[in-house]
């Protein structure tokens, strides 16, 4: 298959793969830039010599410090992880678009509290900061995937979900950047580490002024019952008229749902908690999409974007400047695969496959890179300024790391969880795959210190062990979601066995596919032969 070939679960005309919806789920992706800065920046930040000087570090002793550092990351999580449990309020009443714009204003509140930190007033305004700018990116982080997928052709769903995640690792690689950029170019000064804090608005302003020109969710409006809005707006996104074939089907397809859920759960802010209650097969997939979230963070990445000069020193490498140069050349690596991921494998390769492979090549890296730091313990050689082979090879090995993990872990659980809820449930699965991850974010960031003070090269091995386990989890329990309609997800996960329930699900689609063109083509033969009987009349 070439990049752009489409595997499609119908006929689908050419105008619906337009520019209009990837300029949506760009424009609602820049949610995303904000996310990947805030994650990446805060390491590097805190070990820049003039923020250190600022709120006095270098006096504080180790396990202090250790806890200082991991209350200021952390509490970013625990903020994220309750704005993504109240973006389920907003996204129900207000709409995918409204929440977009009130959880960036929060965020844009909270970085300016950041700025506003200094030596005489301590960190509160740092730590209130954090936690308000952990509120916008957990609710962005809930609403935005939904919002694409809920937009998004089936055929292009992963690599429109994608961008999502092409954003984050844009904001990350900046993030990663700079403060190299501004340890090579300025002298320590508060002005130095207030810059990367400043860049912050950056991303959430260009959020708000773009939400203004996107469309809401034509599934969330038909949800409400505003009919005519949502066909006007899934017809702007399309490019085709109301009453073409593919449209007709496509309303078909979401009124049907609407219907059976109508019947079965029933419409209403808390029926979803009333369906989960009852419905053994929701609760099933809520565990799932929130135990996909507890093995990417624990591939130990959260542990490197947040700490990543302490990642790289245990490793070996010594220095500011060359901590914060291994950084950038990771978010670079990142930012690159992330591009082969969403236009080549996404969609392609599909999910179940670039997960267990992703996380069988990842291990094998952590558990090389844990012997190392086992054995040669280049901790007790500080002093040694320069790499041992073993130590050059550990850090290939990193970065190896990096080309398994993110065309694998680093975006897919987003897009599986973005695409198998129904109409009725997603926004509260979306809501509790969000919280789950900020969860176990917070878990790690939290404790990642203290891991690497008293576990050394086990937190390596831990790591390893968790990916491992991944792989029998995903092979036995997650099916592949790839170019299944999000009408057809409730079929995908009641069929067994899990690794051929897309093949006989998409035989099915396309039976129905065939039977509703025919019946379709009757109609509008006999609606022809009306026109043309009342041309001859007249």
């Amino acid at each position: 298959m070439g990049i752009l070939t489409l595997v499609e679960d119908r006929p689908t005309p050419k105008a619906v793969y337009n520019w209009r919806v990837y300029a949506c789920a760009a424009v609602a992706s820049f949610a995303a830039c904000m996310i990947g800065y805030d994650s990446a920046f805060i390491g590097t930040t805190l070990a820049l010599p003039s923020f250190e000087d600022e709120f006095g570090f270098k006096s504080m002793s180790a396990d202090h410090l250790g806890l200082i550092k991991a209350n200021i990351v952390s509490i970013y999580q625990a903020g994220a992880f309750f704005g993504a449990l109240i973006a389920y309020v907003t996204s129900f009443f207000y709409g995918r678009k409204n929440s977009l714009y009130i959880f960036s204003l929060v965020f844009i509140l909270g970085a300016g509290l950041m700025m506003g930190a200094n030596s005489e007033r301590g960190l509160g305004l740092m730590y209130a900061g954090r936690v308000l700018a952990g509120l916008g990116v957990g609710g962005s982080s809930m609403v935005v995937p939904i919002y694409i997928s809920e937009l998004s052709p089936p055929a292009i769903r992963g690599r429109l979900v994608g961008i999502y995640e092409l954003g984050w690792q844009i904001g990350g690689l900046v993030g990663f950047w700079i403060n190299y950029g501004l340890t090579e170019t300025m002298a320590p000064s508060r002005t130095q580490w207030m810059i990367p804090f400043a860049v912050q608005l950056i991303p959430a302003g260009l959020l708000l002024i773009g939400v203004a020109w996107i469309k809401e969710s034509p599934r969330w409006l038909f949800s409400k019952g505003r009919r005519d809005e949502a066909l006007r707006n899934l017809s702007w996104i399309r490019k085709l008229p109301v009453d073409d074939v593919y449209m007709m089907e496509e309303i078909s397809f979401i009124d049907a749902t609407l219907g059976e859920q109508q019947r079965t759960i029933g419409a209403g802010f808390w029926k979803p908690f009333i369906a989960v209650g009852k419905s053994r097969a929701v609760q099933w997939r809520l565990f799932l999409g929130g135990m996909l979230f507890l093995w990417q963070n624990g591939s130990g990445i959260n542990a490197i974007n947040y700490y990543s000069p302490t990642v790289f020193k245990s490793i070996g490498i010594q220095g500011t400047n060359t901590g914060f140069l291994t950084t950038g050349i990771f978010g670079v690596v990142k930012t690159a695969l992330t591009f082969v991921w969403l236009l080549v494998l996404i969609d392609h390769l599909g999910r179940r496959k670039l997960l267990m492979v992703g996380a069988a090549g990842g291990s094998m890296c952590m558990w090389f890179i844990g012997a190392y730091i086992k054995i040669t313990n280049p901790a007790a050689n500080a002093k040694n300024t320069e790499l041992s082979s073993a130590g050059i090879a550990a850090i290939f090995f990193f970065y190896l790391w990096t080309a398994f993990y993110t065309p694998s872990w680093n975006g897919t659980p987003w897009v599986i969880n973005s695409e198998m809820f129904d109409q009725n449930t997603r926004s509260l699965g979306q809501a509790s795959a969000s919280a789950n991850n900020w969860f176990w974010n917070f878990l790690i960031s939290r404790f990642t210190p203290q891991m690497f003070l008293k576990m050394e090269s086990g937190v390596y091995f831990f790591f390893a062990s968790l990916m491992i386990l991944s792989i029998i989890f995903v092979w036995f329990l997650i099916p592949e979601t790839k170019s299944v309609p999000l009408e057809a997800m409730d079929r995908l996960f009641k069929a067994r066995p899990v690794r051929k329930a897309n093949k006989m699900i998409l035989e099915e689609i396309n039976v129905q596919d065939e039977e509703f063109r025919q019946g379709a083509g009757v109609i509008l033969d006999e609606k022809d032969q009306v026109q043309q009987q009342e041309r001859v009349s007249t």
